[in-house]
């Protein structure tokens, strides 16, 4: 059985208690940590946690040698923070995203998990999405070819009240705008299908929210080595599509899933390539059924890990990879010049 905190109590962290609740034989929680206890208490009751202890501290959990399992849920500047200590303190952490605020802290993260030899996971649950993973064995097969062109668009929207939580919209407590805190995700996405880029080109700006010191929207250009990737983040689009397109050699594919491919004609336009649509169309549907999504399917592969002394599917290293192209697209946005990777 393993034993779980839960340290932050807020949003998030009803995503992580609910895929818990799902392996009962498995996990319980035995500890509910918030600055404000009245939340955690509250999250308490509302899921029957009876076994859980109430703390206003993580501090407060560190000496507690029955607690296998910490679960980060709070606000981004004190995940580098809380992670590291309860590493330290002999126990095993799953970090919620975004990493870290930097590149430095994400370092401190991976030496406190070395030195400890505990096992650290990084929450970036759309790689367990149906449509996400498919796509990932789908671009590996080479059915559709390599990979020309890409575009990743984090579109969503947030009203201007969004910025008024006390530490939302700040340099110092959320770190960074929809770059870091939204399109975290689809960067993830793009590093795990793709790589890190040799180079990245950003524009960005706050064009709705001047409640915030952060960027509302960004714009950036990835090269890689043969093939382009744009990337937009943005809380200003209306409808918050979010999608991944990869133009390759042979066809087009997507998520949500579309697919189309075309060859040539004598004369160089294009004619419909039904066939080969139709294959990797067999190839998606062939693909077995994940036994669960989103935190519940990483969730699951974390205490998979812990029962099986393996590895996370997503470690350290994958959290940091997203923030070293973030901190990329941070550093080219604020220098106005094309910034090269690995920094």
């Amino acid at each position: 059985m393993i034993r779980i905190a839960i340290v932050g109590t807020g949003n998030i962290s009803h995503a992580h208690v609910e895929a818990y609740l799902r392996f009962p034989e498995r996990c319980k929680i035995v500890a509910l940590v918030d600055i404000v206890p009245e939340k955690a208490q509250k999250m308490k009751e509302d899921y029957h946690l009876t076994e859980a202890e109430v703390y206003d501290d993580h501090q407060k959990i560190l000496s507690r040698k029955d607690i296998d399992l910490v679960d980060v849920c709070t606000p981004p500047y004190v995940h580098a923070s809380i992670s590291i200590n309860s590493l330290r303190s002999g126990k095993n952490v799953v970090c919620e995203k975004p990493m870290a605020a930097s590149l430095e802290e994400c370092d401190e993260m991976l030496r406190a998990r070395d030195e400890s030899g505990k096992k650290l996971a990084i929450i970036a649950q759309n790689r367990f999405r149906q449509p996400i993973s498919n796509l990932k064995k789908l671009l590996d097969s080479g059915l559709a070819g390599k990979v020309l062109c890409a575009s990743v668009t984090s579109a969503w929207w947030r009203g201007h009240c969004y910025y008024d939580l006390w530490w939302r919209g700040t340099w110092e407590k959320e770190g960074g705008g929809c770059t870091l805190n939204h399109a975290v995700h689809h960067i993830d996405m793009v590093c795990w299908m793709m790589g890190l880029p040799q180079a990245v080109t950003s524009v960005m700006a706050n064009v709705a929210h001047d409640n915030a010191e952060v960027e509302d929207l960004s714009l950036s250009v990835l090269q890689y080595p043969g093939a382009l990737a744009q990337l937009t983040a943005s809380v200003v689009h209306h409808g918050e599509e979010q999608e991944l397109v990869f133009q390759c050699e042979k066809a087009k594919v997507a998520a949500p899933f579309s697919v189309y491919a075309s060859i040539s004609k004598p004369n160089g336009f294009p004619i419909e390539n039904t066939e080969l649509e139709q294959k990797i169309r067999d190839f998606v549907d062939a693909q077995p059924q994940l036994p669960y999504e989103g935190h519940a399917g990483e969730l699951e592969n974390v205490l998979s890990a812990l029962e099986k002394d393996t590895l996370p599917a997503i470690g350290g290293e994958d959290g940091r990879r997203t923030i070293e192209l973030i901190t990329a697209v941070y550093k080219s946005g604020a220098t106005k010049q094309t910034v090269t990777l690995p920094l």
